[in-house]
């Protein structure tokens, strides 16, 4: 197979192939994030986890991939993505090996810790090697639909998977199961992908930057996780929450000065890339969230056991997956913008009717249409929002605009998921302190946090109406040429809606 340059895409039909081996490690990282969630309650059980340091399981890899990600994905610019993605892979099924020995909760936050850096490895460059593969529009569009569709296809596979072998075998073998993926991915990488050389480390990975960008957010996670523990107010909460916003601020104030920042500021002056960031990272808050207690909502409130909860997700998942094989041929014909406004309204509808589920609800009746909506508004949401998010991105910028559309999802998640529980178990204690049952109090605590997270929805729905850019603000443009950035010719159609 011909080598090709950093700036050519890979020839002829192998760049479908390639575009396989990258889903295929997409997959993996999909995979996993969906079996932890319906395996929660079991690992609370035999790891005597409480409600909220459970949620560690979920941050800790949340918080290495969230806070590694941008490294990553300049990584990727400066010394190849092919060699970043290989790496990562190594990671991660090293990490998942751990995981599935882990007899400890320390030792399962720690496998999980390092099996979010190898996750963030993999997944940064994908959507930069995809934009500089498939150069023509409408291709692009079939290749990030195609990368929609088995992200959410893993989903579905991952709940029914993670029930099935938690109930059949035990949880630990929910992370063993990435290792053949991980194996044979590796293999097909190795074949398949065309190398890359990236542009040098001459021009700066800014280390110092990702880790104060990761300590802010390891210290906000931290903060609000334990103020279950500590109260809102308390020295506890107000001393780490403030080292958190100053490391935050320590981290602008570095990519305001540094040559060669972590996100340059060409990347994020588009307001439809800013945008759409902004409503993924609101979106994706929501849905951790949803995801997480509504996984405690089904084993501690109605008795489901793994796989009754996979099979309860089922419908959700199932609905993405469809829908992101037609958002390809939406986006073209009405804009990416024009898809994700109605997409967001269902979002929020169907949060808002999970938010009155009672306690001895009727799946059917009760619970059913919340996904099915949900499924609908996600399904063409995000790979609108992936257009949008890729649409400023230069051919040597693609791999740090990718690693911020992940880092963004994975910021939302972590911070979303740890603020979600926490309320929730704060409204769950208040009524258990004033003897209301516990299958009651629960409940309530859920629907709390699901009626957050559709106000975190509607915010989203606020922002893309008003930040992104509107049809008549954009022109047209032939399809790419050599040296255009993905900004220049949009997606599908040559313009962003």
């Amino acid at each position: 197979m011909a080598r090709t340059s950093p700036t050519s895409p890979v020839a002829g039909d192998s760049r479908w192939l390639a575009l396989v081996v990258l889903c295929a490690g997409m997959l993996m990282i999909v995979l996993d994030a969906t079996i932890v969630n319906v395996a929660l309650p079991s690992i609370r059980r035999d790891l005597g986890f409480a409600q909220s340091s459970l949620a560690w399981v979920v941050n800790a890899y949340l918080i290495a991939f969230g806070g590694v990600l941008l490294l990553a994905g300049r990584l990727g610019d400066l010394l190849g993505r092919r060699r970043v993605f290989l790496a990562g892979l190594t990671v991660f099924t090293a990490a998942s090996l751990l995981c599935g020995l882990s007899i400890g909760r320390e030792m399962l936050i720690a496998a999980r810790f390092t099996q979010g850096v190898g996750g963030a490895m993999t997944s940064a460059v994908i959507l930069g090697m995809i934009v500089t593969i498939f150069t023509e529009p409408r291709e692009l569009a079939q290749a990030i639909g195609i990368y929609s569709f088995v992200a959410a296809a893993g989903a579905s596979i991952g709940l029914l998977a993670g029930g099935f072998l938690t109930q059949a075998l035990n949880w630990h073998w929910i992370f063993l199961v990435n290792i053949p993926i991980g194996i044979a991915t590796t293999f097909m990488a190795l074949r398949l992908l065309e190398s890359d050389r990236g542009v040098g480390l001459g021009k700066g990975a800014d280390a110092i930057g990702a880790a104060l960008v990761t300590t802010a957010l390891l210290l906000a996670v931290y903060t609000i996780i334990r103020t279950t523990d500590f109260g809102w107010g308390s020295a506890h909460t107000v001393g780490f929450g403030a080292a958190a916003i100053g490391s935050l601020i320590a981290f602008v104030l570095r990519e305001q000065r540094t040559a060669n920042p972590l996100i340059p500021f060409r990347v994020v002056a588009s307001r439809n890339v800013s945008g759409a960031n902004v409503v993924l990272l609101l979106i994706f808050a929501a849905l951790f969230g949803m995801f997480f207690l509504g996984s405690l909502y089904f084993q501690r409130v109605r008795g489901y056991d793994p796989l009754e909860i996979g099979l309860a997700f089922l419908p959700f998942s199932a609905i993405i997956a469809m829908l992101s094989v037609a958002s390809g041929a939406l986006i073209t014909r009405f804009g990416a913008r024009r898809v994700l406004l109605p997409s967001l309204v269902l979002m929020s509808l169907g949060l808002l009717y999970f938010a009155r589920v009672p306690v001895g609800a009727d799946y059917l009746v009760d619970v059913l249409p919340s996904f099915l909506l949900l499924g609908m508004g996600f399904g063409l949401a995000f790979p609108s929002l992936m257009a949008l998010g890729m649409s400023g991105a230069s051919e040597h910028d693609s791999g740090v605009a990718s690693g911020l559309l992940m880092t963004t999802q994975q910021v939302g998640g972590a911070l979303g998921l740890s603020v979600l529980a926490a309320l929730s178990a704060s409204q769950t204690n208040g009524l258990l302190a004033a003897s209301v049952a516990e299958p009651l109090a629960l409940t309530t605590g859920y629907q709390v946090s699901f009626a957050i997270g559709a106000g975190l929805v509607v915010l989203a729905l606020v922002i893309a109406g008003t930040v992104l850019r509107p049809a008549e603000a954009l022109k047209e443009h032939s399809l790419p040429k050599r040296g255009m950035s993905l900004g220049d010719v949009a997606l599908p159609g040559a313009r962003l809606r």
